[in-house]
């Protein structure tokens, strides 16, 4: 046989698998309409994470300050310990509801746009 006519194909799936991630970095980000909704959607639970992470770690802080002057075992730093872990513990109470209310407020803000893609999407 004659060696023109002959016919070589090499595939690999992870090449494939690859190639196309690469594509993905250079498509207009604009066309992929479920990843804006999702997207979106992590930007408005975002700021409301980061600020109940924040008032929770303080919290957890303050109470284990008065956790520890309650328990160095002199008069003189019970009481005041006590009353510093409550507070602490109010300020961990109040991480959920922030988490809440500043979530809301954000979903508020992207919710037309939401609602816009996940219709186009459907």
């Amino acid at each position: 046989m004659n060696e023109n006519n002959t016919f070589e194909y090499n595939y690999s799936a992870d090449k494939a698998k690859e190639v196309e991630a690469i594509r993905r970095k250079y498509e207009n980000p604009e066309e992929d309409k479920f990843e804006q909704l999702k997207a979106l959607d992590r930007q408005a639970e975002r700021r409301g994470q980061i600020y109940s992470m924040a008032i929770g770690i303080i919290g957890t802080l303050i109470f284990g300050i008065g956790m520890s002057m309650a328990l160095v075992g002199e008069v003189l730093f019970l009481i005041p310990g006590i009353i510093i872990g409550i507070i602490g513990m109010a300020v961990l109470g109040a991480a959920y509801p922030i988490y809440k209310k500043v979530t809301k407020a954000d979903r508020d803000k992207v919710a037309a746009k939401v609602l816009e893609l996940a219709d186009q999407i459907q």
